[in-house]
């Protein structure tokens, strides 16, 4: 029978086998969500290195919202993940939704992100 978690890392797998055939050398905008916080990082895989990132553990992030667990937190992250990656140098990106449903906290991040200066 199958479980959750192997669903969701099946799900993942096809999802990040996808995007890297066709993301063509371009830096991957990564997502984790947990039932707390949600993170996002910048990654450029051929390098190995992590650009930018942003989470709602972060101060400047913690500042601007009252819980962490809201679109608003999301919203929040993407704004400032985006201005970190401007500023990196960074404009174009893949999304990398992971194993997760594009909806809610996830889609709030990705507009925000791209209402602030990032392209994908």
């Amino acid at each position: 029978m199958t479980g959750k978690t192997s669903t969701f890392s099946r799900r993942e797998a096809r999802s990040r086998f996808k995007l890297k055939k066709n993301a063509k050398g371009q830096a991957r905008l990564s997502v984790f969500r947990s039932g707390r916080h949600i993170y996002a990082q910048i990654i450029q895989d051929t390098d190995g290195k992590t650009l930018a990132a942003a989470s709602s553990v972060d101060e400047a992030v913690r500042a601007q919202i009252k819980k962490t667990t809201t679109k608003d937190a999301a919203v929040a992250v993407g704004k400032v993940l985006a201005d970190r990656a401007v500023k990196a140098g960074v404009k174009n990106v893949v999304f990398d939704r992971g194993g997760y449903i594009y909806h809610g906290r996830i889609k709030a991040l990705a507009d925000a992100a791209r209402e602030a200066g990032l392209s994908f």
